[in-house]
């Protein structure tokens, strides 16, 4: 069956209309979006992350330096037994940086961006645990009691500070800036 050439022009015409269209409106709405006096978030409905944040000139910012996990067990013989494998050490980390967020009147729904640097795991074939990072970070980010889906990265290194640390993480952290000289 022969399909008329007008037809199948037509149709072509129309599908790339219709993205071209598309893909404005989308445009036209993050424009319009960085115009916010909100933290903004652009992210794809299905992915654990945001691939950009916008913070406004009235908000004020905190960078934490890159965190290490806390010693669970002095008495530890193995990295495990000390400080946890790499999900166990990230869940410390951000224990972390909640509890120091709260005493700034602060929390994890602040936070705009982390950078997260894994080491290999001995107990792994020498490999970066991702997955052990991504599974803590699950628990506190894009969650019910959390939306937010901070920007980040995630960077495999040859080694951190101590053999023993598998996970350090940075963070920045964006608030609302209400002193009168700034209204």
């Amino acid at each position: 069956m022969k399909t008329p050439m007008k037809s199948i022009i037509a149709a072509s015409v129309l599908g790339v209309s219709l993205i071209a269209g598309f893909s404005y409106a989308s445009a036209g709405t993050e424009k319009d979006e960085l115009k916010s006096d909100k933290v903004t978030f652009f992210a794809s409905p299905t992915s654990a992350i945001s691939s950009s944040v916008a913070v406004p000139q009235s908000y004020n910012r905190v960078l934490f330096s890159g965190t290490v996990a806390p010693l669970l067990n002095k008495d530890g013989k193995t990295t495990y037994e000390r400080y946890g494998n790499t999900e166990e050490q990230a869940i410390g980390i951000l224990e972390k940086l909640k509890a120091d967020l709260k005493t700034k009147g602060l929390s994890l729904a602040d936070v705009t961006y982390l950078r997260v640097y894994v080491a290999p795991d001995p107990n792994k074939g020498d490999t970066p645990d991702y997955q052990g990072w991504f599974d803590a970070y699950a628990l506190f980010f894009n969650t019910k009691d959390n939306p937010v889906k901070t920007a980040r990265s995630t960077v495999g290194v040859e080694s951190l500070v101590s053999p023993d640390y598998l996970i350090e993480i940075e963070a920045e952290v964006a608030y609302k800036n209400n002193s009168k000289s700034n209204k």
